[in-house]
């Protein structure tokens, strides 16, 4: 619904609720004045959290106020579905977005809803069991843009594509953050009008943000007092907040002295860029019926460890070894950056994913029995990266599918289940390596590149494959990385001028290094041009 990050505490403007009471009917006026000036469609972003909750319901009610006539102008209400919601939240969205689709036509309010999600080469497990991605961190925050901000970003351009331009209704308030009020003041300085800021990140696009001054209590005190026009009852939403609260204190909001629930917050379940879940821990903690949740609580844990370097590749997602200037309690060492989770690993995530869905649809209350944590095709996109791009020919998915779940994996991509290599080869590869882990990497990697190939009227590129198979997978870890080191210090020794110790490497160790890169690469030349020489001049 927003992120799980918690706002730093900020100064909010006080407003008694006559005060505020007399504010709603200057922004009514405000909203209706600016939908009656022109033709430009209005995109509405909600979370279905209290923020944009509230705005949702001050612009519905604006312009339910205008004739028929006037309400000419289309409002989309777009809501991004990351599919990894905390499930009560994905419900409360679900729901929502029926209520209003369901209400808007049958009061002739000119609103269009729309569920949007990530393209599947973009979900959470796909990137992170498919690709191994490590848990999100704010060093490496690869989640936001492909989850949220992207689906987004892509309807809002159909429509400035559609139209010429825009307008971005959204529930942001200064209060939320020292950041964002920070923000927000940044953009004010190029306002067209009050409250609406040209868009940095989308042009032709304008962001009109109806309750930036508000507090938490505003928002409180106007959906506890005032009906939901599309049917949704906003106590349950007041609840939802309560039950995310650690205390389960969440009073009833009557004045400005009374304190709120507003600094509940709610997010994906899986998030690693906040230390705990809070809200999710409160809920399994205030609600018995919510107990069903915490296998889901368990994998979020697990995945929010401080140090997983060893359940990640020494090489980047690419194959290459990167190294960093790593600190630790002062004393300085050059390391290599960790890549993706390894294969076991992944094999391990799936797993448990697949373990806590099956677990859950036993567990959970009636209504949330048909709870779906991975779909099937994710699982089939998961498969198919590790079958093409990471060559694991064992394909491990189908089989630890049935052994968690008891049933059998329908692939629903044509031809998923067809292949000359399977499980048998790689056992026979894995006794043939005898435990080199590097060796078998090699092995199944050359073998599924000619698989690849083989059905190819043009081997084009061919040669250039199987080559980046032998520079990522020959050397043994430990040789990978001092050959990382020795190439870092020799591009030091060159920025600095330093001609001594350019003249030692390049006459020592880099040559050493050249050498046996060389023979390697004069071996695979000769093995990969008798292995396909009577191919290519067919």
């Amino acid at each position: 619904m927003t992120t799980a990050q918690q706002p730093e505490k900020i100064v909010q403007q006080t407003r008694t609720v006559a005060e505020l009471v007399d504010y709603i009917q200057v922004l009514n006026t405000e909203i209706q004045e600016l939908y009656c000036l022109d033709e430009i469609p209005w995109v509405l972003g909600v979370s279905w959290g209290k923020d944009s909750s509230t705005v949702l319901q001050l612009v519905w009610n604006a312009i339910a106020a205008l004739s028929p006539e006037k309400r000419t102008k289309t409002i989309y209400v777009i809501t991004t579905d990351t599919q990894v919601e905390n499930p009560v939240v994905s419900a409360w969205v679900h729901k929502s977005m029926q209520n209003l689709k369901v209400a808007a036509k049958k009061q002739g309010m000119p609103i269009d809803p729309h569920l949007l999600q990530p393209v599947i080469e973009d979900t959470f497990w796909v990137n992170l069991i498919g690709k191994g991605y490590p848990a999100p961190r704010n060093q490496f925050r690869w989640c936001t843009p492909r989850l949220k901000i992207n689906p987004a970003n892509q309807f809002i351009r159909e429509i400035v594509r559609a139209n010429g331009e825009t307008i971005l209704v959204l529930g942001t308030r200064k209060a939320e953050s020292a950041k964002r009020a920070a923000t927000m003041k940044k953009h004010q300085v190029d306002r067209v009008r009050d409250r609406l800021s040209p868009n940095a990140s989308l042009p032709n696009s304008l962001i009109y943000t109806p309750i930036e001054d508000w507090s938490n209590n505003d928002v409180w005190i106007y959906l506890n007092q005032c009906d939901n026009p599309w049917g949704q009852s906003n106590k349950e939403l007041f609840a939802m907040y309560r039950g995310a609260t650690a205390d389960n204190e969440c009073p009833l909001v009557v004045d400005t002295s009374t304190p709120s629930c507003g600094d509940s917050r709610f997010g994906c379940w899986v998030c690693t860029l906040v230390n705990k879940d809070k809200s999710m821990e409160a809920m399994i903690q205030n609600d018995e019926e919510k107990e069903w949740m915490q296998p889901l609580l368990d994998i979020r844990n697990e995945l929010d460890i401080q140090d997983d370097r060893d359940k990640r590749d020494f090489r980047r997602i690419w194959g290459e070894v990167q190294l960093f200037e790593r600190n630790k309690n002062g004393e300085i060492s050059i390391e290599p950056i960790p890549g993706p989770y390894t294969k076991y690993w992944r094999e391990h995530w799936l797993r448990r994913l697949l373990e806590a869905q099956t677990k859950t649809r036993r567990t959970a209350p009636e209504n949330m029995r048909d709870i779906t944590l991975i779909t099937l095709e994710e699982m089939s996109e998961i498969r198919r990266i590790w079958l093409e791009e990471k060559h694991e020919f064992d394909d491990s998915l189908p089989r630890i599918y049935q052994e968690v779940t008891g049933e059998e994996f329908q692939d629903p991509r044509p031809g998923a289940d067809y292949s000359l290599l399977g499980r048998d080869e790689w056992i026979v590869l894995e006794e043939i390596c005898e435990g080199d882990a590097m060796h078998l990497e090699l092995m199944a990697k050359l073998l599924d590149t000619e698989r690849q190939y083989r059905k190819k009227t043009r081997r084009v590129g061919i040669y250039e494959t199987l080559e980046k198979c032998f520079n990522t997978s020959s050397r043994s870890p430990e040789d990978a990385i001092k050959n990382a080191r020795l190439k870092r210090e020799l591009s030091e020794a060159v920025s600095q001028g330093d001609v001594a110790k350019v003249k030692q490497m390049t006459l020592g160790d880099v040559a050493a290094i050249n050498e046996v890169d060389e023979a390697e690469s004069d071996e695979q030349v000769a093995w990969a041009s008798m292995k396909f020489k009577k191919e290519n001049s067919e």
